[in-house]
């Protein structure tokens, strides 16, 4: 999107170079990267990218500034997932943006979702830095924001996820870890800074402490999504409703308190229409030009993108308040590639430090499927997972 940048990559690139930059990613990241990553990086105009870090925070502190929200949002929290100690912000927030085309030409960022659990905070900075190896970025382009760099990056990160304690002490918690795609993520954390890996299944509670292989655990850096908790029905050694000594690096409540379920809440020119289904009656008759999403599901998962009535009747009416109604987006195709246009979604994540919600990095998907997912985009070059580079 910046086309002098765009122009040179396209020119120079070649077929080696990418075959380079994904054995260095590999060895990088201290294990294979199973998701497609694009055989290019993103290249982000400085204005879009600013608004797209202010409209994220515009859009939380509207939800924070509203009583009424907090309330009746907590009430969706089910009992067997309402942990104690609920803190009054999330500590991580990621805000997805698609880009449509305003009548004058210019690009438009619109919300796709956003959420308060954390992404892959450590393993988007690898995957940044090979593309800049691989391909010889220019020395003025950076993937960080805030006027962050790698070791202010980093040490960040180990100031909000250890919050003082020693990395023996901390555990990156998933449900098989090693299993998951996102599994890069864990082990550049665990590379970066010096936490643990470990499986929900291994850790045990005994009395009002936790442990995890004989050692106390103090903080947990939450990486399991409850989503995929119910349909593996795992049993953890520890229940998220106990009572423990245990800090959370990222309190799991926020899963559900910042999720699809604030869509219908926000008013703001980047927000489509989006309507809870049980509020909606009769149903529009234009179907076609709304995606229908359940509130707390990832990587696309029970995603309508052209529902019918039938898909929805077949939803029973108690689980209705659990899907929003949203009206489609045209997002478009804004990067030239050898294989076409390719659109792209950016996800803009924050910290939150001692100066408030902080962006400090971007995620960058890119596809030319009606999705962004894997299977929206099979058998298809230049796209996938990628990075997000704008002119320092």
């Amino acid at each position: 999107m910046i086309p002098e940048l765009r122009v040179s990559f396209n020119r120079t690139w070649t077929a080696d170079r990418y075959a380079k930059f994904l054995r260095d990613l590999d060895e990088a990241a201290g294990t294979h990267v199973e998701f497609r990553c694009s055989e290019t990086p993103v290249f982000l105009p400085n204005d879009l990218l600013a608004k797209m870090v202010r409209y994220g925070q515009e859009l939380y502190g509207q939800l924070a500034g509203n009583p009424a929200y907090r309330k009746t949002a907590d009430t969706t929290i089910p009992p067997e997932f309402r942990v104690p100690g609920a803190t009054e912000h999330p500590l991580f927030v990621q805000a997805d943006f698609g880009l449509i085309r305003e009548p004058d030409g210019s690009l438009a960022p619109k919300l796709v979702e956003i959420q308060g659990f954390p992404s892959i905070y450590a393993f988007q900075i690898t995957l940044a830095r090979q593309y800049q190896s691989a391909f010889s970025l220019p020395e003025n382009l950076t993937p960080f924001l805030s006027g962050l760099e790698e070791k202010s990056y980093f040490e960040l990160l180990r100031k909000v996820i250890l919050n003082g304690h020693s990395p023996d002490e901390v555990i990156l918690l998933e449900i098989d870890p090693y299993r998951q795609k996102t599994s890069p993520d864990f082990f550049v954390t665990r590379q970066r800074l010096g936490i643990k890996i470990a499986c929900i299944r291994d850790v045990q509670r005994k009395g009002q402490k936790l442990f995890f292989e004989g050692k106390p655990v103090k903080r947990i850096y939450n990486r399991v999504i409850v989503d995929e908790l119910v349909r593996k029905n795992v049993r953890g050694g520890f229940d998220f409703r106990d009572e423990v000594d245990v800090e959370w690096a990222g309190h799991p409540n926020w899963f559900f308190l910042l999720s699809k379920y604030s869509l219908p809440w926000f008013k703001h020119e980047c927000v489509p229409e989006t309507r809870f289904l049980s509020d909606i009656d009769p149903l529009p008759e234009n179907l076609p030009d709304y995606v229908l999403k359940p509130l707390y599901s990832f990587a696309g998962l029970g995603v309508k993108i052209d529902p019918s009535k039938q898909d929805i009747a077949a939803i029973p009416l108690e689980r209705r308040r659990d899907y929003v109604l949203q009206r489609k987006m045209d997002f478009v195709p804004t990067i030239e590639t050898p294989s076409g246009m390719t659109k792209i979604e950016v996800r803009i994540m924050y910290v939150r430090d001692d100066s408030g919600l902080r962006a400090v990095t971007t995620v960058v998907r890119s596809g030319r499927g009606k999705m962004m997912g894997v299977d929206f985009n099979k058998n298809l070059d230049w796209v996938g997972a990628t990075a997000g580079f704008h002119i320092e």
